[in-house]
């Protein structure tokens, strides 16, 4: 069976423009544009509590399939950073999948979505523990396999992460998909400052002080961040949060500890693949080339895309879509 590949997307002008790809991939135009049946895996969803260990408690949403007799395995997606499982990308690709005949799980990173209440303590990406444990608690309880995990941006950086740790977790997962991952995050955070559009650093800003505003409120009674540091730069909130909220030393220390670069992949035991674009203006292809792989880990680099759009045409829907529905059901099909 022929799988789709990066080099299959080809879409019109001017969706070959990586900036555009990217600010349609997570703009409220798209999501009002987007068919129903994109919308499909919300109705019917069950929003849960998951366990992430020592007391550590994670939201999000389970969808059991209605298309077939028999579930054709579990689907777990994470979304990208201050993202939820209601991201426009993740309703979709969960619709694809449940329209395919997977039970879906959508998970909320702490402090994502409106899981703000459910921890005092931040949310930052080297949180890994957590997430592995939670994916624990989803396989026990919702049992359809295979179990196949998909992430976006910083949700697929986790889904690598968690990918190498699920064999001695235990966790009877089978394959691991990331959609433009966070490979190098010292290169990619110099690249939001240095290279990329300054509307791409505002974005992400307003967001996670909008998310640190939340957490406020929820912990009145702590004082996460003073003023003046909200008001910096992403750097220097970013290293405020390290140097406050972490055991990391150094910011620098922090980076290296969700770094996936070089060879941090090599000892993946189950199959994966990282599809990306080389347009991507957030997450620069250089660090996808230098990554050293198994033969187990497929690298797909399309021409275009954006970072996490690879958008088609008018009706918004997105070519990510196909390409992991497709990887995901071969894992049945092949069986």
């Amino acid at each position: 069976m022929s799988l789709p590949r990066g080099e299959d997307f080809r879409p019109p002008w001017p969706l070959t423009n990586g900036h555009i790809q990217t600010m349609l991939s997570s703009s409220g135009v798209r999501r009002l544009m987007l068919p129903t049946a994109a919308r499909a895996v919300r109705e019917g969803a069950e929003t849960v509590t998951v366990d992430g260990g020592n007391g550590v408690r994670l939201s999000g949403a389970f969808t059991a399939q209605k298309a077939l007799p028999q579930a054709r395995g579990l689907a777990v997606l994470f979304h990208g950073w201050e993202g939820s499982v209601d991201s426009t990308y993740v309703l979709q690709t969960g619709s694809r999948l449940l329209a395919d005949g997977w039970d879906v799980f959508r998970l909320n990173f702490r402090d994502h979505g409106d899981s703000h209440r459910l921890n005092e303590a931040l949310f930052h990406s080297c949180r890994l523990d957590e997430v592995v444990h939670a994916l624990g608690d989803i396989a026990q309880r919702w049992p359809a396999r295979p179990m196949a995990l998909a992430g976006f941006s910083l949700g697929g950086n986790f889904a690598l992460r968690a990918a190498l740790a699920a064999p001695a977790a235990g966790i009877p997962l089978s394959y691991a998909l990331a959609v433009c991952p966070i490979i190098d995050p010292g290169e990619g955070l110099f690249s939001l400052e240095e290279s990329a559009p300054w509307f791409y650093q505002a974005y992400f800003m307003r967001k996670w002080r909008q998310s640190l505003r939340l957490k406020q409120a929820a912990f009145p009674q702590q004082t996460y961040f003073e003023l003046a540091e909200l008001k910096q730069n992403l750097r220097g909130l970013t290293e405020a949060l390290v140097l406050r909220h972490t055991d990391f030393g150094s910011l620098q220390a922090y980076l290296d500890g969700y770094s996936v670069a070089g060879s941090a992949l090599k000892a993946m035991a189950i199959p994966a693949t990282i599809l990306t674009a080389r347009d991507d203006p957030v997450i620069p292809v250089d660090a996808f080339e230098r990554l050293d792989l198994p033969a187990n880990v497929e690298l797909d680099i399309a021409a275009h895309g954006g970072h996490c759009g690879f958008i088609r045409g008018r009706d918004m829907t997105s070519f990510t879509d196909d390409y992991i529905a497709a990887r995901f059901n071969a894992l049945v099909d092949r069986d």
